[in-house]
């Protein structure tokens, strides 16, 4: 029998037969072509390890894991954590935010039309006070000669003081007021005294006094277009 022969014919025996080799007489025997890893590292293929830890090593096999298990714990504990910081108050939903933006527009936007308009009205007061100012300073000479002819008995009747009641109705329509008579007491915000003379004054004057108004004072509203100038008077 020739050697490694006794393998029945799986080739010669390579290196020496170590204690507890099959073919020895020694029981459990090892042997390194018996093993399958070594039949695998001499064909050139990877090595699948067992899962076993060499003996005396202190490295103890690790388990696979679920990571579902891992996910759904920290997902609960992410929920978790999340209901405790919000409390009682869940999280807003982007529908929630959105709609809670857009009133915060309507209510800015709200807020600017109101003052828009609120300036759109002052402004056409003011404008429009400006143009009755404006006609009513050209209508000044006109009316000065129409109070002149009432002075002088000229518009008692007739035609043209129908038309002077018409055109002092239209006036008053528009808000202006004519101002100035004998006896009023002299306001310097309302008249312009010309002229301090020593007249009679009415008896129960107890200050300087309107005697003659020589132009009468025009008023738009509240604000004096023109004042009235007068001559005036002390109480003696």
């Amino acid at each position: 029998m020739t050697p490694g022969s006794h393998r029945g014919g799986a080739g010669p025996h390579h290196g020496p037969a170590h204690p507890g080799d099959r073919t020895s007489a020694e029981p459990g025997g090892f042997d390194e072509f018996d093993h399958t890893a070594f039949d695998h590292a001499a064909a050139g293929e990877p090595v699948v390890s067992d899962g076993l830890a060499p003996e005396g090593d202190s490295t103890e096999p690790t388990l696979p894991t679920d990571s579902s298990d891992g996910a759904d714990s920290a997902a609960g504990g992410e929920a978790t954590g999340t209901a405790y910081q919000a409390g009682s108050a869940a999280p807003e939903s982007p529908d929630a935010v959105l709609a809670a933006e857009r009133l915060e527009d309507l209510r800015r936007l709200q807020a600017e039309y109101v003052n828009y308009k609120k300036r759109v009205d002052r402004d056409r007061s003011l404008a429009r006070e400006a143009g009755i100012s404006h006609v009513l300073e050209s209508m000044f000479p006109v009316l000065d000669e129409i109070h002149l002819a009432r002075e002088h008995g000229d518009l008692v009747d007739g035609p043209s003081a129908v038309i002077v009641d018409k055109l002092e109705a239209v006036l008053a329509k528009l808000g202006i007021e004519a101002f100035g008579e004998y006896g009023d007491e002299f306001d310097p915000m309302h008249h312009e005294a010309l002229m301090h003379i020593s007249a009679e004054v009415p008896a129960d004057a107890t200050s300087t006094t309107v005697v003659k108004v020589l132009q009468r004072g025009y008023r738009l509203g509240d604000r004096v277009v023109r004042p009235a100038r007068v001559a005036v008077a002390d109480p003696e």
